[in-house]
């Protein structure tokens, strides 16, 4: 494996920052407590809903970034499989936007720091882009690194958004139902890194979000809102995401709107959702929901759906 410092480039202004942000994060916590959050998302794999999508945007857009570390994109990006945009006006090339994989110093609503890392999801070299992100973290002291994502599953808009939370600090984020024993799906560079953290021993805590499947390639905030709370619940970051919580409505609106003018056929599978989904949600002594629970998916099912998932997405990008 290559150098693992030669994938990316530190910004000297963003670790100066980090430094500074982490002695602030020691003084006023100190202790096992003290260190910054990691927070982590990549586009390009399964993100129904666009949910870790629009929190990334969400964070990014609140929290005066500051740019730490530029990972080597011409290394880890597939221009022809993501084609980057470029402009031409009327006679020659005007501008072009490069993939970014960013590692940025944020802030909450308070002004408390926290990391940020973002970008396509690398196509090659998942291993040494995992090795790179645990450098980062040694190298910073991160306390808890968390990702999350949305994944398309057969629930009712008309019923709270659920979660599956996993990683090995499940004890922040308690009280969420099991919904499946075990299952194998497509393997994305997001789930490795956080596998390869916690085999070093590192704390990890991930978010997948439960998105109605009719509504999985649309922008669903409700699951975005989720994330923020389960992630301010689970690292004590003030991340209120007020535009998102606006948004829920609308979007509530549209779709109640899109199935008023539907043949009826997806109103009364949405019925039949919703039957299901009161019929577990009851279950309070059931350690797995999925597994007393015949009508809903098996881990088969579900790692189908979510491959066709990303053959839809795929499908959609070309």
């Amino acid at each position: 494996m290559r150098d693992l410092e030669t994938l990316y480039e530190l910004e000297p202004q963003g670790v100066a920052a980090v430094t500074a942000a982490n002695s602030a994060v020691s003084q006023d916590h100190g202790g096992p407590d003290g260190g910054l959050v990691l927070l982590y998302h990549f586009d390009g794999f399964m993100d129904a809903g666009e949910a870790g999508g629009q929190v990334v945007a969400h964070l990014l857009e609140e929290g005066s970034p500051v740019v730490v570390a530029r990972f080597d994109h011409d290394r880890l990006v597939d221009y022809r499989a993501r084609r980057p945009a470029m402009t031409f006006d009327r006679e020659s090339w005007t501008s072009y936007e490069p993939p970014e994989i960013l590692l940025q110093l944020v802030q909450d609503a308070t002004g408390a720091p926290f990391l940020v890392l973002s970008g396509p999801e690398p196509d090659v070299e998942w291993e040494a882009f995992a090795g790179a992100i645990r450098q980062l973290v040694e190298k910073f002291g991160v306390r808890l690194s968390v990702d999350f994502h949305g994944i398309p599953m057969g629930v009712p808009h008309t019923r709270p958004v659920g979660l599956t939370p996993h990683g090995n600090r499940l004890e922040l984020a308690a009280g969420y139902p099991q919904w499946f024993e075990q299952a194998q799906v497509p393997g994305s560079a997001q789930a490795l890194v956080e596998y390869r953290l916690s085999e070093a021993g590192h704390d990890v805590l991930g978010f997948a979000v439960h998105v109605p499947h009719y509504v999985a390639r649309s922008a669903y905030p409700a699951a975005a809102v989720l994330i923020l709370e389960a992630t301010q619940a689970a690292t004590g970051l003030v991340l209120p995401g007020h535009l998102l919580r606006e948004r829920v409505g609308e979007v509530y609106a549209d779709i109640e709107d899109q199935l008023a003018q539907g043949d009826g056929e997806l109103r009364s599978a949405i019925r039949g959702m919703e039957g299901q989904y009161d019929a577990v949600a009851g279950a309070d002594s059931r350690e797995s929901l999925l597994a007393e629970t015949a009508e809903l998916p098996s881990a088969d099912e579900l790692g189908r759906r979510f491959e066709e998932f990303l053959a839809e997405h795929e499908r959609g990008a070309e």
